[in-house]
């Protein structure tokens, strides 16, 4: 037999017998489904890294230091004209099926043929950007709307209250509510006797970060109103920190909390009337409770001062053509317009508001421990632009976790290292976790669920010290799992734990469906981003719950 026979032989059986040891190995580890974290521990490849510290930086940059590109947010109407006319609106007026009410009418608007008196040609574009978001791009200049519509007014006090510069044009576009939902099974049927419940600890409730949700907002400044006559006062506070002590769950979004409420997995929760209304595996297992102030989606005029006087008749044009019989039917058919009977006599101030969220930022965790682990995929697909992104995102976000918190540094590819234990989050654990950040490079396979039991592991024998400790993992990847156990297989010890996953990916090819599915088991958020968001849309997700 010639050499190179040989050598092509020898080679296709080495090749053979690897693949039989993976799969051998696959085999064996997916047999412990069931078993305990303790169990499936003992055949990972666990290295323990030496902490080294390394400078960080001190500076107090907010999120506007991080807004992507206002070009991540795309207009989903782009109107032609002498003067175009963009409206920055809140997701639920220009998204999918009933969430499309703007979209309709922006583009029959753009075959209407509209002028201004002098004849000037107007065009409108819509721009689908969350109220929160919004606020933030306007407050910073960095991308001004001629017409923004939030969910509701306290948006527009918000801008105004924060050197933004927003005016009314009409206090009401299309009409909606905010609602508490609860179980129709449940004894509890009005607000008072919900939120009551809630701070007993009797029932579960989630609900969205005020800080990007407008009725996540507006359920903590009613709480707060509702706490006493000064809804600032020792008293006042006390009820919304009783209150959120007892939440389990704060929805990243709207969209994590209609998913939560398709499930049925909680016993409450937050949500507008017309996602309630048009989801019919919600509405026929929760009842819906309006409360705080109505969503009536106000539209304002952005920095009208800088607008010429054809731009502000085109603004107005608009306006009255949005509130035309026909156009408000069609909202009528989507959802909008309901709960007509509801009224509020709540008023909040633009400083009223910043002062609630204060509050929410100081008491979010209540003072409570929290145990977290952050899981890096340094993996081979994360080379190049991922690594980076993921590396600055977590230097950037480190402001944004608090000092009483307990955190610790995994990474992973073929094996998984501790880079950073679990310490308490002072100066020394910040340097040792950047030093740890630093050392992260691409390459290699993905054993993704092998980090996350070693990252339960570590919170688990960290909760021995801090009992009481609230418990998270943040993994951050693109989802690609190639390697070591199956989601299958950790998901019956994940769920024992009942330590929420977190995920972030970072490449528009990652596996967003796995990822999802693991933050699914414990009630997280899952952040689709691409390397020009991500690092925004993470520090957001670190000021919300860490």
């Amino acid at each position: 037999m010639k050499d190179s026979k040989r050598v092509a032989i020898i080679g296709i059986v080495f090749v053979v017998l690897i693949v039989l040891l993976i799969g051998m190995v696959k085999i064996f580890k997916d047999s412990t489904k069931g078993k305990t974290a303790d169990s499936m521990l003992k055949h990972i490849n666990v290295t323990e890294q030496q902490p080294t510290k390394a400078s960080i930086s001190l500076d107090d940059n907010t999120l506007f230091d991080e807004l992507p590109d206002i070009s991540k947010y795309p207009q989903v109407v782009t109107g032609k004209g002498d003067i175009v006319i963009e409206i920055m609106t809140s997701p639920e007026k220009a998204g999918e099926n009933y969430e499309s009410w703007l979209i309709d009418v922006a583009e029959k608007f753009n075959k209407g043929g509209f002028t201004t008196e002098d004849g000037q040609t107007i065009g409108l574009s819509i721009r689908p950007v969350t109220s929160g978001l919004a606020a933030d791009y306007i407050i910073s200049n960095k991308h001004t709307p001629q017409l923004f519509t939030p969910s509701n007014y306290l948006w527009g006090e918000y801008i105004n209250a924060n050197g933004g510069d927003v005016t009314v044009l009409n206090d009401r576009l299309v009409g909606n509510t905010a609602g508490l939902l609860i179980d129709k099974s449940s004894a509890y049927k009005t607000y008072d006797e919900i939120i009551a419940a809630v701070k007993e600890g009797k029932i579960n409730l989630g609900y969205t970060n005020p800080q990007t949700s407008s009725t996540g907002m507006n359920l903590l400044l009613t709480i707060l109103k509702n706490g006493d006559a000064d809804m600032f006062s020792d008293k006042a506070v006390e009820s919304f920190t009783t209150f959120q002590q007892n939440i389990p769950f704060v929805a990243y979004n709207t969209m994590q909390m209609r998913d939560s409420a398709k499930k049925g997995t909680l016993d409450g929760m937050i949500l507008e009337y017309q996602t309630y209304i048009n989801e019919s595996n919600v509405n026929s297992m929760y009842n819906f409770i309006p409360f705080g102030v109505r969503h009536d989606n106000p539209l304002y005029v952005v920095n009208d001062k800088y607008l010429s006087e054809d731009e502000l008749e085109a603004c107005k044009i608009i306006n009255e053509f949005c509130m035309e019989t026909e156009n408000q039917t069609i909202a009528t058919n989507y959802g909008f317009n309901g709960n007509n009977d509801y009224k509020s006599d709540l008023q909040f101030t633009g400083a009223e508001v910043n002062r609630a969220l204060e509050i929410y930022k100081a008491n979010k965790d209540n003072g409570q421990d929290i145990i977290a682990v952050f899981i890096a995929d340094c993996s081979g697909s994360m080379n190049g632009d991922p690594i980076l992104q993921l590396k600055q995102s977590l230097s950037n976000g480190m402001q944004y976790i608090n000092e009483n918190n307990y955190v610790g540094l995994v990474s992973y590819s073929d094996d998984v290292t501790i880079e950073v234990p679990i310490a308490k989050f002072d100066l020394d654990q910040k340097s040792y976790f950047q030093g740890g950040i630093n050392r992260l490079s691409a390459g290699g396979s993905t054993a993704s669920y092998d980090a996350v039991i070693v990252a339960m592991d570590m919170i688990e024998k960290a909760k021995k010290d801090h009992p009481n400790a609230k418990t998270m993992i943040f993994l951050l990847s693109d989802g690609q799992q190639n390697m070591g156990y199956s989601l299958d297989t950790i998901t019956p010890a994940l769920k024992d734990s009942k330590i929420p996953v977190y995920t972030i990916s970072y490449t528009a090819e990652a596996d967003t469906d796995a990822m999802k599915k693991l933050s699914e088991v414990n009630e997280a958020a899952t952040i689709n981003a691409d390397s020009e968001d991500i690092v925004y849309k993470i520090k957001s997700l670190f000021n919300s719950q860490m």
